[in-house]
């Protein structure tokens, strides 16, 4: 008797069974060169250029960055929509003394 040596054939898969491809698939997909990854496909979608953040260092207060922390995670958001609201309400010119 044969002894079985534990390999098999590989299963066949029907390429007509093959999921379409289309514009999300495509967006959605990992994009690799080799073994480097080119693109990711998911995550958050770009930021049109009017809500871009930009990075700035600054110094506040101490109590004024207690505060807002304690309002817990999201507080740089909750500062940053205080700051406009007080654009909002206030002349800048005004405050400068020009």
């Amino acid at each position: 008797m044969i002894a079985k040596d534990g390999k098999s054939a590989e299963t066949w898969i029907d390429p007509d069974d093959a999921p379409e491809i289309d514009a999300k698939w495509v967006k959605d997909a990992y994009i690799y060169e080799g073994d480097k990854l080119v693109k990711r496909g998911r995550g958050r979608p770009p930021l049109p250029e009017s809500a871009k953040k930009v990075p700035v260092k600054i110094r506040y207060d101490q109590d004024i960055v207690e505060a807002f922390r304690a309002t817990g995670p999201g507080w740089q958001t909750r500062m940053n929509k205080a700051l406009r609201q007080f654009l909002a309400e206030h002349n800048i010119r005004e405050l400068n003394g020009r």
